[in-house]
């Protein structure tokens, strides 16, 4: 189909958009922003604002007759110094909440990144285009989820029938906090990381905070969930306070306490949950940092090692098993008086033998497979009629 065809062009607004908390105009067109700017503004760490633009559970919808649809975008491509290139961004088109097609955008801008310096250098890039045909000539909602790994501005929408926004009704909202396993480091799609694909299975909105390298309890966080609307919140951390040898065991008891103390003061009665970390060998009592070795590639990307000393769990340095001593203390602590509150151990995700069976190809992130399993422990566990997030209405 041509582009004369397409005669209806709607802006993107807010209407438009599930997943993103702020847009931001710029000279192209619109920026999805997973944290708002107020917020941002007390974050000046360059991996938290690459994170938080790339639109991990943020989707499109609208109800239309339109049987073509393309979407003008300028994503940004991330290229790191002396890797493989990484494949292109995937978006993943829904009708009716089934699977219907996928895609790919080509040129963006580019982001060069030294992985052992963090210096970055940008490069400006033009418009692509995704299509899709074919589509039910009728009445349908129609979901385009954009990529879970790569910053997208939206320039412009077409479609061969008019659009409308779609309005929600009855459906809950789960808000997710969470790192790069949460955000979605290697699954497959945008509908594949474990967070959307337990939010699809359930029939629950999803709003993923999940921020690679971001899980690290900063107080502009836990205010931006505070004041975002939801009926179901979860807060999953651990493996980047050992990352990023952020901390130690002194301060994570108040950290926790005070990250959670926030939240509850904008949702005093919602569920909410506090998940302690997968299985990650490298850290399960190895303190952190961890490094990137250039020196055995797994796929084409580095392995990650632990650098830190066994022995400095004496002196207050955190492992994951020391985090989950901690967070499985202080919900229990607090649950007395916070029924609502509850504690997940992240090993119930991913555990020893899922390591075995579906090892963490760079020993810090899940393979698609895992994503998958994860995502269907957590709908099992925690979205279901026994779990913590059922429907009890």
């Amino acid at each position: 189909m041509s582009n004369g065809d397409l005669r209806n062009t709607t802006p993107v607004t807010a209407e438009l958009l599930r997943g993103a908390l702020e847009l931001e105009h710029t000279a192209r067109g619109v920026l999805p922003h997973r944290i708002p700017s107020w917020a941002r503004a007390r974050g000046a760490d360059a991996q938290l604002a690459m994170a938080e633009t790339q639109p991990s559970g943020v989707r499109l919808k609208f109800r239309s007759r339109a049987t073509a649809v393309e979407l003008d975008t300028v994503p940004t491509k991330r290229v790191y110094a002396g890797l493989p290139p990484r494949p292109d961004g995937v978006y993943e088109l829904l009708v009716d909440g089934s699977p219907a097609g996928r895609g790919r955008v080509g040129g963006g801008d580019t982001l060069t990144v030294d992985m052992t310096t963090g210096a970055t250098e940008n490069r400006p890039g033009e418009v692509g285009t995704l299509g899709f045909t074919g589509l039910p000539a009728r009445a349908k909602d129609v979901e385009i989820w954009l990529p879970h790994d790569e910053t997208t501005e939206l320039v412009a929408l077409r479609t061969d029938a008019p659009v409308e926004p779609v309005v929600e009704t009855g459906r809950r909202v789960w808000l997710h906090h969470g790192s790069s396993i949460s955000h979605g480091s290697d699954a497959a799609g945008p509908t594949s990381t474990w967070p959307a694909f337990a939010a699809t299975t359930a029939g629950v909105e999803l709003i993923n905070l999940g921020l690679g390298g971001g899980a690290l309890l900063d107080p502009f966080t836990a205010r931006t969930l505070r004041e975002t609307p939801a009926d179901l919140i979860s807060v999953k951390v651990g493996i980047n306070l050992v990352n990023a040898d952020l901390m130690r065991r002194r301060a994570l008891a108040p950290a926790v306490h005070g990250f959670l103390d926030t939240v509850r003061d904008g949702h005093p009665s919602a569920p909410l949950l506090v998940v302690s970390p997968v299985h990650c060998p490298i850290h399960e009592d190895t303190p952190g940092p961890s490094f990137p070795d250039f020196t055995e590639l797994g796929g084409g990307k580095p392995r990650f090692r632990a650098a830190g000393d066994p022995a400095e769990r004496e002196n207050g340095k955190l492992t994951l098993n020391v985090i989950r001593e901690e967070l499985e203390r202080i919900v229990r602590q607090r649950a007395v008086h916070d029924p609502n509150l509850h504690y997940l151990d992240g090993r119930e995700l991913y555990g020893a033998a899922d390591f075995e069976e579906l090892p963490l190809p760079d020993q810090l992130h899940p393979d698609a497979a895992a994503h998958r399993r994860i995502g269907e422990r957590f709908h099992r566990l925690v979205l279901t009629a026994d779990g913590p997030f059922a429907d009890r209405s």
